[in-house]
């Protein structure tokens, strides 16, 4: 009888973790882990070679704007954090926080956050996030990895954290250079154009 047990026990264990989506892969082939420090750069090389950052836009530091930093600067350290804190990987199409090392000259947390940006005019990604507390009122602070059809990855905003909430989704994306030393990261519907990372 316990035999019996046993064996529908580690049935039902294996067949959680099959069931579990794939986790998503360093540029080494690894799994990226909740907490761990990477840096993020892009998969396609179009001159642009620089990590992730805060960019100015129209000259302006504040409000801060994740961008793609220009030239060889490698940009900033960041963590992810899944809604599921028992989760220790990050997997591909869960909701997780994005957060940068250190602070920031905006006094804001480094919790990444999708909002209407005025100087952009339309949504960007900024920091000023919440971190944690899965819900209705922290929608903006979630974004997802996804594969691409060309087996690369995107970041994506459609939060799952409220399954009663409207929510828009969309990729991230580059948009264009507005006056300063990177190029800001943008929400778009366009799922033709994302902006495809590589986890360092």
């Amino acid at each position: 009888m316990k035999t019996i047990i046993l064996f529908s026990v580690l049935a039902l264990i294996i067949l959680a973790a099959s069931s579990a989506p794939a986790p998503v892969l360093d540029a080494h082939g690894k799994s990226l882990r909740a907490g761990v420090k990477y840096l993020v750069k892009p998969a396609d090389n179009d001159g642009y070679i620089g990590g992730f950052g805060l960019v100015e836009v129209l000259t302006k530091h504040c409000p801060a704007v994740v961008g793609q930093l220009l030239g060889k600067q490698k940009g900033l350290w960041l963590t992810f954090t899944p809604a599921n804190p028992k989760e220790r990987l990050i997997r591909l199409s869960t909701d997780v926080n994005i957060k940068f090392s250190g602070s920031n000259s905006c006094n804001e947390s480094n919790v990444w956050q999708l909002k209407y940006n005025k100087a952009l005019e339309q949504y960007g990604v900024m920091v000023g996030g919440v971190e944690g507390n899965p819900g209705p009122k922290t929608l903006n602070n979630w974004f997802k990895i996804e594969k691409t059809t060309s087996h690369k990855y995107k970041f994506v905003f459609c939060p799952s954290v409220c399954s009663n909430c409207k929510v828009m989704c969309g990729d991230i994306t580059k948009g264009l250079q507005v006056f300063g030393q990177g190029i800001p990261l943008v929400f778009t519907k366009d799922t033709d154009s994302p902006f495809s990372p590589v986890f360092y």
